[in-house]
């Protein structure tokens, strides 16, 4: 697999994303679900629009919202 190297910095933040919610115990359940919805939603616009900043923008704000309602009761 060719790493360009705007997947490679995709890729990269996507890994610094991941590890850095380590960090982040004292979060509600909710603020974690929103914050693990965003990254991913952020991982699945980039790959879908072949690393559009839009499309990164808009799947990180479609997941984050989607994290913070699973929880809603």
């Amino acid at each position: 697999m060719l790493f360009t190297a705007k997947r490679l910095t995709t890729v990269t933040l996507a890994a610094v994303l991941i590890i850095s919610l380590g960090a982040c115990s004292n979060w509600s359940k909710r603020d974690r679900n929103t914050a693990i919805g965003a990254g991913a939603g952020a991982i699945g616009g980039s790959i879908l629009t072949n690393g559009s900043g839009l499309g990164t923008l808009g799947g990180a704000a479609v997941g984050g919202i989607i994290g913070h309602q699973v929880h809603q009761q």
